[in-house]
């Protein structure tokens, strides 16, 4: 009986499919998990913003700067402020609002179009995908990720 070698052209496209297919169906998914880490790590560098902006309260009865934040002793965060994850390269510092009693520190978010402000009352205004931590009034139309 006559055995051939090797694959046929169909066989070939058939492999190729499938792994095509199987690719389409992972690559969304890996970025929502990218998403999904980048969210956590803003959160967690935001709380030490927060942590050093009300240790700088406490110790100065009014809020820092961001550029103050470095300065500040006790020292929380180091002489330079850790990057938005969320702005390609990573080349810039988080936002950063204060009234002089209140604060919000927050990332772009997902999309990169985040921002927030916080009023003398202390409420904030966040737009849509923002990550942010206040001592203020979390805003009820769009409560951090």
């Amino acid at each position: 009986m006559f055995l051939r070698k090797g694959f046929t052209i169909l066989e070939l496209l058939i492999v190729i499919s499938v792994i095509a297919i199987l690719v389409g169906i992972a690559l969304p998914r890996f970025k929502g998990m990218q998403d999904e880490g980048n969210i956590a790590k803003a959160k967690g560098e935001l709380r030490t913003i927060q942590t050093a902006a009300e240790s700088y309260y406490i110790h100065n009865s009014t809020m820092p700067t961001l550029a103050q934040l470095t300065t500040a002793v006790p020292n929380i965060v180091g002489t330079t402020l850790p990057k938005d994850p969320f702005v390609a390269g990573g080349a810039t510092d988080y936002g950063y609002a204060t009234n002089g009693a209140y604060m919000v520190a927050f990332s772009v978010g997902p999309g990169g179009a985040g921002t927030a402000a916080i009023n003398a009352a202390g409420a904030v205004t966040a737009a849509a995908n923002t990550v942010y931590v206040t001592n203020g009034t979390v805003d009820a139309a769009h409560p951090s990720l």
